[in-house]
């Protein structure tokens, strides 16, 4: 009798745990929207991409941040960089709000900082020049990166970290919406 009952909780242990899965939504098609698709649109294949604007009167890290952008599109992405508008399907622009600069640590006897740390925010627009759809409208993305004196670093060393990381959540902006 116990050897049919431990053949019967066998059997039905599989079920047991696809149901559960079923109801806390951990298969495929569950309520959280797990996918297999592709995390692109599709009919997207070429991008051109404007030099970025900014607002800062730190003149310069506009430059860093486009090229950071068009060289994480081309590693990262399915799209092709194209430098003629007219030969774009679409067109990805942006403006750097203000550089920011502030002290996290400081000397408690002498008062100097020990750290600092650089933030840029980057508001991002993506149009379809095809359809005139727009797949970005006014997006914001942020990063930041820290610095300090005393290992060498300086705010040049943390304004090229902080763009790299930007670009990075521009181009996660052009994925597609789960």
């Amino acid at each position: 009798m116990m050897i049919r009952f431990n053949v019967l909780i066998l059997l039905l242990m599989p079920v047991t745990i696809a149901a559960l899965f079923a109801v806390t939504g951990c298969g495929p098609g569950g309520p959280q929207g797990y996918t297999n698709d592709w995390i692109y649109p599709r009919d997207v294949t070429t991008v051109y991409v404007e030099m970025f604007d900014t607002a800062s009167f730190r003149r310069g890290h506009e430059y860093d941040l486009t090229d950071a952008i068009c060289k994480r599109i081309e590693s990262e992405t399915p799209y092709k960089i194209v430098s003629d508008r007219n030969a774009a399907q679409t067109l990805l622009s942006g403006r750097m709000g203000a550089i920011r600069s502030s002290v996290l640590a400081r000397d408690r006897y002498s008062g100097r900082p020990l750290e600092n740390e650089t933030q840029f925010t980057v508001s991002v627009s993506w149009k379809n020049l095809e359809t005139g759809e727009l797949l970005i409208n006014g997006a914001s993305a942020s990063a930041s990166a820290s610095y300090s004196t005393q290992l060498g670093q300086d705010f040049d060393y943390a304004a090229k970290v902080a763009t790299n990381r930007v670009a990075e959540r521009v181009v996660e902006l052009m994925q597609t919406k789960w």
